[in-house]
């Protein structure tokens, strides 16, 4: 991607500048001042650089190539987009766990209040537990799910709270500071309470022991005979049920309070609708258009079947250059896999790379055809699959910190059969994290010899984004359901196995000649980038995600190791694990077996999607996508210590700063890159929190 060209243009609002400083650090201001020098001359491709490091986070930037190029309507466009994707940023916490807001109100007052010693390992180690909560949108771990543990002391806690005025504490109504600290000490320092935000163990209630705002007094059971009696079988177009509402029982039954305005989260969602409405007259077609206002409609009734009306406007809409998701969209935070987190995403297309992606969808049939799955199980027809290479413009709610690098929406099956699917390859995302990864001396611990090595500098990103192509465009885009199938018959389990079913279809296909065919890979060499590393992942580097001793939560981990670890135990010595010098490490023997046995698993878990065989995808999950051997995970953290990469890592969005003519007319958009990551988070908590005002 040529970005050398691309100036960065640094027009900050005084005023602006400096309500972003209140509340920083000494080490924050140190380190913006040094930005400051460093980033006024810089171009925009040296800019993208690790700027926080906590815990066991990593914080970067990244780079918008090309935005000062768009036209003054789509910078416009991408302007109140972008209001729009921050303005849910409370919606998100508040489903991740009921207390959220409130303990991140605290925290912030605190660290941003406190006049005692601010130098102190309890003021610190707050510091830090707070900015891991702005990483996670909670208390919660990330990606493992599980509750921090707070390094700061309840006493030191206790008295700082105390030490504020009480006008900086976020009370609820009626509530003392007494009451208050009570409540919150108990949800922060007890680690019995809320101890996981979903939770998947087998045999539990996984709606009672998880700690997410889902559901409020119904048990598992409960919750599930509540939407079984939505159902209707013989429905060919169902809409998602419970997709954008919080399930709770009190004195007058089961009902749910919907997410739309006047309902649930209103004032949020008034904000975001407000903001949407500003986008409105700058759409870029008649579609984008019927899109927009079709997402408002949604909003202001939360009606599910205008819901599936907004995700067919939103799948024709094909000639617009910006696009955006906006909404109740992803369902991995449910422990039934039914309600979805909030999240946002706005970019545009990055037309060159594009070209890579129209090739894959245009094969789309010959894909399908070609597929080593049952032929029941294939689409006669496959509609609407489009793909595009995007850069990201700005990150909301579930996309942020963390992001996806591929989206593929919506996720309706009966849509995506009649109507087709988006697909997306996030570029500028994995262009961060290949730069952050350079030098970090990963592949030399990893690699069993200099030939991955080499197979990896050669071909190693070119492979992933093919993958992610592949993964995104055509995999969650293939196969179907039997008539009659529940599209939540693999309940908790759904998600795990629908990644995985995309996985295997992207690394089937990476392997095969069609790549080379379509221009796509230089020879039939470079697939073996993909897999070595994939297998490497699953199998060993991923456990360092993991907290020593526990189990594999997450749903893209669980697919992960389900691929790796099945292989392992069908290879016959294709593949193998390997111990030299006491270290463990991948040996691939055969790629073409390799590839056979990926397409044998493809075929399987295909099946199983199709005919909603709960109890096998329940055995595949269990045997070999949950449960990680002590020892191994003993090495891979220890290895990993000693080069000192941080397992996770996450983003500061740019800052959008409109230019205005006398009579309010937006005449140019501004894109910085220097604002901090507590600089950012306390912006906005301050400017766009409307469920805490």
């Amino acid at each position: 991607m040529k970005k050398s060209f691309l100036l960065l243009l640094m027009i900050c609002l005084p005023m602006s500048l400096l309500a972003q400083t209140k509340g920083m650090t000494k080490a924050d201001l140190k380190r913006k001042k040094l930005m400051n020098a460093e980033n006024v001359i810089s171009p925009v491709d040296t800019l993208t650089y690790s700027i926080d490091r906590f815990a066991d986070l990593e914080i970067l930037r990244y780079n918008v190539p090309d935005f000062s190029l768009l036209t003054l309507e789509q910078k416009t466009l991408i302007y109140y987009l972008s209001q729009a994707a921050l303005e849910g940023r409370d919606i998100l916490y508040d489903q991740n766990c009921a207390y959220n807001l409130q303990i991140r109100q605290l925290l912030e007052a605190v660290y941003t209040n406190y006049a005692g010693d601010r130098t102190s390992t309890d003021f610190l180690q707050m510091e830090i537990y707070l900015k891991r909560v702005w990483f996670s949108n909670g208390i919660h771990h990330h990606y493992a799910g599980d509750k921090f543990v707070p390094e700061f002391s309840k006493a030191f806690f206790d008295g700082a709270v105390r030490s504020l005025d009480v006008s900086l504490l976020p009370l609820k109504s009626g509530q003392s500071v007494d009451e208050m600290l009570a409540e919150l000490d108990e949800v922060i320092f007890n680690p019995d309470i809320l101890r996981k935000r979903t939770n998947q163990d087998a045999g539990q209630d996984l709606v009672l022991t998880s700690a997410g705002n889902y559901y409020d007094g119904v048990t598992q059971k409960e919750a599930e005979d509540f939407y079984n009696k939505m159902k209707n079988p013989a429905d060919q177009t169902p809409v998602s049920y419970g997709l954008n509402s919080r399930l709770v029982k009190d004195q007058t039954g089961i009902h749910e309070e919907v997410y739309h305005i006047g309902g649930r989260y209103s004032k949020a969602i008034e904000r975001i609708v407000y903001w949407l409405e500003k986008a409105l007259p700058f759409a870029e077609t008649k579609e984008q258009s019927a899109v927009i206002s079709k997402l408002i409609d949604y909003y202001r009734t939360g009606n599910l079947k205008t819901f599936d009306d907004y995700c067919i406007l939103w799948v024709q809409d094909v000639r617009s250059r910006v696009d955006f998701v906006n909404g109740f969209t992803e369902t991995y935070g449910d422990p039934l896999g039914m309600k979805a987190s909030w999240e946002a995403n706005v970019n545009f297309k990055n037309l060159r790379a594009t070209e890579r992606t129209e090739k894959i969808s245009g094969a789309a049939q010959w894909f399908e055809d070609h597929s080593p799955v049952d032929a029941r199980f294939k689409k006669k027809s496959v509609k609407g699959v489009t793909a595009k290479v995007i850069t990201a413009a700005i990150l909301g709610g579930d996309c942020y910190p963390s992001t996806p690098i591929g989206i593929n929406l919506p996720n309706s099956n009966w849509i995506r059969a009649q109507h087709g699917s988006k697909s997306v390859t996030i570029e500028n995302i994995t262009d961060a994290y290949d730069k952050a990864a350079q030098g970090t001396g990963y592949n030399e611990e990893f690699m069993w010899s200099s030939y991955e090595i080499d197979l990896m500098k050669q071909y190693g990103t070119m492979t992933d984004n093919l993958h992610t192509d592949l993964h995104e465009c055509l995999g969650h885009a293939s196969g179907q359901l039997l008539p009659g199938v529940d599209p939540d018959a693999l309940k908790e389990h759904g998600s795990a196995l629908e990644e995985a079913r995309a996985d295997l279809f992207g690394l089937y296909y990476c392997a095969d000649p069609k790549m080379v065919e379509l221009g796509i890979l230089p020879n039939m060499e470079a697939y073996k980038a993909q897999y070595y590393s994939y297998m490497m992942n699953g199998a060993l580097t991923q456990l360092r995600r993991i907290e020593l001793g526990n189990n594999i939560e997450e749903a893209h981990m669980r697919n992960r190791a389900l691929v790796a670890n099945w292989v392992l135990d069908h290879a016959n010595g294709a593949v193998e694990l390997r111990r030299r010098d006491g270290k463990t490490y991948i040996v691939v023997n055969d790629y073409e077996r390799l590839r056979a046995l990926f397409g044998e698993l493809l075929a399987e878990i295909q099946r199983i999607k199709s005919t909603g065989d709960y109890a096998e995808g329940a055995r595949l999950i269990e045997r070999y996508g949950v449960k990680i051997d002590l020892g191994l995970h003993q090495e891979i953290l220890a290895r990993f210590n000693k080069l000192g990469i941080a397992p996770y890592k996450g983003f500061v969005n740019p800052v959008y700063t409109p230019a205005f003519d006398r009579q309010g007319n937006i005449t140019d958009v501004h894109v910085g890159y220097l604002e901090g990551y507590a600089e950012q988070h306390l912006r906005y908590s301050r400017d766009y929190s409307p469920l805490t005002k």
